[in-house]
């Protein structure tokens, strides 16, 4: 028999879950803007600009900023996906993660050495995406593998604030 705590867990675990990712938008990816921003067509022809959520890709003018487009634009352009999303950002997007046929899109990205995972967000993801990108990032940084082949890469939120300083990177 469970205790009142163990129960009182289980119902705030359960609350804080299905709250983590309320809404879902099905649909056609019909542009991707960077690594980590795609527009998706939902099945009602409005358009979605979405930002996936726990990763930053590097800027277009950053190193690898091209080539991590490129590898987010070969998992989802003009593919249905799914996105579980929990909050628009200041710019109007929706933040979520992206999944198509079961792949988590996001996740992907850290894989392949395309993106950071944004620390400064990870609160917004269930605790299973937090360790899993987190882990993901240690993986691809271990191998070299994609931005991570830099010895010093920049983190595109310290890109951005150089840029906003007017400093060159």
């Amino acid at each position: 028999m469970k205790t009142k705590f163990q129960l009182i867990a289980l119902l705030l675990t359960s609350i804080f879950y299905i709250n983590a990712y309320a809404e879902i938008i099905l649909g056609r990816v019909v542009g991707v803007a960077d690594g980590d921003t795609i527009t998706v067509l939902g099945a009602n022809k409005i358009q979605y600009k979405i930002r996936l959520s726990g990763i930053d890709a590097p800027e277009k003018k950053q190193p690898f900023g091209a080539v991590s487009k490129k590898s987010l634009s070969d998992l989802v352009y003009d593919k249905n996906v799914s996105v579980e999303w929990h909050k628009q950002d200041q710019y109007g997007r929706f933040v979520g993660k992206v999944l198509v046929d079961g792949l988590d899109v996001n996740l992907e990205q850290i894989k392949r050495g395309m993106s950071w995972f944004y620390k400064k967000y990870q609160n917004e993801l269930v605790l299973d995406d937090r360790l899993v990108y987190l882990h993901a990032q240690e993986g691809a940084e271990t191998n070299k593998t994609g931005l991570w082949i830099d010895k010093e890469p920049i983190a595109p939120w310290d890109f951005r604030k150089l840029r906003k300083a007017g400093l060159s990177p």
